[in-house]
């Protein structure tokens, strides 16, 4: 699933492309990826409209128009969303095609968990699958002591609380056990076992490892690839995720591979306290 560097690299790249275009045509080929504004057609609502703006909430892409509505992108598992700057052959698992007045915009999903929503501008900040979403870890306004509050109001595992987007937005399964490496912390360690040290070393590690991925473009296992249809190169620095039963780069150990969380979970009980 996309996480916040992903869909992160993913904004930049439509920016780059597509900020500024008029969306002429939209052809809609699995009905279920495109949820309107209830008693309108989806695609009526955008044909003729400009895209004015980017923005990213969490794991969700924000798309602004010039009609005073909010396209709203969950990727979920397998989602993708790709310019082409000419048109382009559609795949068997294109769901939609944006037809620009300079190139098209294709979104596909393999497994069909993700969408697209339009809602009203003035009311994007209601939608319920965001209002729920916790500060996002990159803002200024974000502090460790902010985080060691949401923390101490969790009785689980810190692995399970940085999976849980009220606590962060937009940190998945690959940056939780990435950040909790460089942090030095077991990922089964109960939240208000913490020390206020180890927040403040677990916050600057949060607000690094999603830099370091943003710059890499995100990773690439499987399915993600940025809005120009590259991969991101995120996956050669990984330290644990996707490597249990390998030797940790930090002391040579073996990982260890557990299910926290109900999610695979890769860290180092040597380099990891």
């Amino acid at each position: 699933m996309p996480e916040l560097p992903e869909v992160e690299s993913i904004r930049l790249t439509l920016a780059k492309n597509t900020l500024g275009k008029k969306i002429i045509h939209i052809k809609i080929l699995w009905s279920s990826a495109a949820i309107s504004i209830p008693g309108y057609e989806f695609a009526e609502l955008l044909k003729g409209k400009f895209i004015e703006n980017f923005d990213r909430r969490g794991k969700y892409l924000l798309i602004g128009l010039s009609n005073g509505i909010t396209m709203i992108v969950h990727f979920r598992m397998t989602g993708r969303l790709i310019y082409y700057p000419e048109i382009h052959p559609l795949d068997k698992h294109t769901h939609a095609v944006f037809c620009l007045d300079e190139g098209e915009l294709h979104y596909s999903d393999i497994r069909k968990f993700g969408r697209i929503q339009l809602v009203p501008t003035a009311k994007a900040g209601e939608v319920a699958s965001l209002v729920k979403l916790g500060p996002e870890p990159l803002d200024e306004a974000f502090s460790f002591d902010q985080l060691g509050q949401s923390l101490s109001k969790k009785k689980g595992t810190i692995k399970a609380a940085l999976l849980d987007q009220t606590v962060i937005a937009g940190l998945g399964n690959i940056y939780a056990d990435e950040a909790l490496f460089r942090a030095g912390i077991l990922p089964e360690r109960n939240t208000r076992s913490l020390k206020v040290s180890e927040i403040i070393l677990l916050y600057n590690s949060i607000y690094e490892i999603l830099r370091e991925g943003i710059d890499a473009r995100g990773t690439s296992f499987r399915d993600y690839r940025d809005a120009e249809g590259n991969r991101g190169s995120f996956q050669e620095s990984l330290m644990v995720y996707g490597r249990g039963g390998q030797e940790c780069k930090g002391c040579g150990n073996p990982l260890e591979r557990k299910k926290i969380a109900g999610r695979t979970t890769v860290f180092c009980l040597h380099c990891q306290r």
